[in-house]
């Protein structure tokens, strides 16, 4: 009785465990993946039903007089393992049943022209069927545990990219630090500014920020790596040529957890302060308040520049070179382990372009999944529709984690 080491459950010999057909080679995976979709696949409803299965049996061997205290132990523990994903598997086929139901209603209404109470059977089964997607998403999110690091708090840092043509970069990059500022008062997180540094015409050079709530590395952890933007300049001498100009800004997003334990030895470290820039107050180009650490082996590089003590921004910046280095760690483990939590969703990398912002068009596209979204400006605001943008790459995640798990126990079991 054991999790299996990708932290999936390994139905075990408890009972007769049928071997898995799977044809997912042949499903195109990146076409809109989403959890209705993978519910309906033959292979997770076998998958499901073993489980269900299992926990029936394992129920039923509790109560034999004949266990010890080892075997019960262990039966306890897997029981309790399997009942919540028991549960939502049962909860979500009575639901099916229900729509059918109304499904039949409906059909039924309609053929009798009852349109007022048709339209209170389309409400029900709406109604019903986002409660499906909830459980299955639910469903899923038992069968793929959350990674480690995703309810640590994170530093989000922005940096604008290169193009011809003026400030696009920039500006674009200042507007998706707004963003995300507004996103976590949308989530009623803290958002802490770290560094800031504006450009000359209004725009944003690099900037970074603290950010502590529940769940945030869970729900920024795929907003890293290159962000596209196209657009007509809104001023300069190409906003008068009506010309489409292209440029970029990267995301990086690194977790912090509370007790990051990465030691720094003072004498690997390179310390300057120097006079902030940009908004912060009157002490701004005052004061020698501003601090830039450099840690010599990687070369790694902080800045922090918004309290008025000097003392201060060294702590926030030490932290935030704790929290570089540790991520190093982490990606060497990912890397190394290979595992589904890739998702296909990439390295997050800067070199990787993961969303493109066409303004002309009112478009945002998120490569990864193929999804297009509407009304830049409502995602922009950093609100609802950034939100449900999120959710959709965090479902498309916990999919792919669990479409990449039976691919893998069919290799298994294959190799029997």
């Amino acid at each position: 009785v054991r999790l299996h080491n990708h932290g999936f459950w390994r139905p075990k010999p408890l009972l007769d465990t049928a071997r898995f057909t799977l044809s997912f080679n042949s499903w195109h995976r990146k076409n809109h993946q989403n959890s209705q979709a993978l519910w309906k696949h033959e292979a997770v409803q076998k998958y499901l039903e073993t489980l269900s299965k299992e926990y029936q049996q394992v129920s039923h061997q509790l109560s034999a007089d004949s266990l010890n205290d080892f075997e019960q132990r262990a039966l306890r523990r897997r029981c309790a393992d399997l009942s919540p994903i028991a549960a939502a598997f049962q909860e979500i086929k009575e639901a099916e049943r229900e729509a059918q139901e109304l499904e039949a209603m409906c059909t039924e209404l309609d053929s009798r022209d009852e349109k007022q109470l048709l339209q209170l059977a389309l409400e029900e089964k709406e109604s019903l069927d986002k409660k499906m997607n909830m459980l299955r998403r639910k469903l899923f999110q038992l069968l793929v545990p959350e990674e480690k690091y995703d309810g640590s708090p994170v530093i989000l840092e922005v940096t604008a990219g290169r193009t011809t043509g003026g400030d696009i970069c920039q500006q674009f990059t200042k507007e998706m630090f707004e963003m995300y500022q507004s996103y976590a008062d949308y989530k009623h997180w803290t958002f802490d500014i770290v560094n800031y540094t504006p450009a000359e015409i209004g725009g944003l050079h690099h900037a970074a920020a603290h950010i502590s709530g529940e769940n945030v590395y869970r729900h920024l952890k795929y907003e890293g790596g290159t962000h596209r933007v196209q657009r007509i300049p809104e001023t300069g001498l190409s906003s008068r040529m009506q010309r489409i100009h292209t440029g970029t800004m990267s995301v990086i997003v690194l977790p912090q957890p509370e007790e990051v334990d990465v030691k720094v030895d003072p004498k690997d470290l390179r310390i300057d302060t120097f006079r902030a820039k940009g908004a912060g107050g009157q002490h701004v180009n005052k004061t020698d308040s501003a601090v830039r650490i450099v840690h010599l082996p990687t070369g790694l590089a902080v800045e922090c520049q918004q309290e008025r003590s000097q003392q201060l921004n060294k702590e926030i910046a030490l932290r935030t070179l704790r929290a570089k280095l540790y991520q190093q760690v982490i990606e060497k483990q990912l890397s190394q382990e290979q595992s589904a939590r890739k998702l296909q969703l990439g390295t997050r990398a800067q070199s990787e372009r993961i969303r493109t912002y066409n303004f002309t068009q009112d478009r945002v596209t998120d490569h990864r999944i193929s999804y297009d979204a509407r009304n830049i400006k409502e995602i922009l605001s950093g609100k609802e529709a950034l939100d449900k943008l999120i959710n959709r790459l965090l479902e498309f995640a916990e999919v792919e984690a669990v479409t990449h798990y039976l691919e893998n126990l069919q290799a298994l079991e294959g190799g029997g």
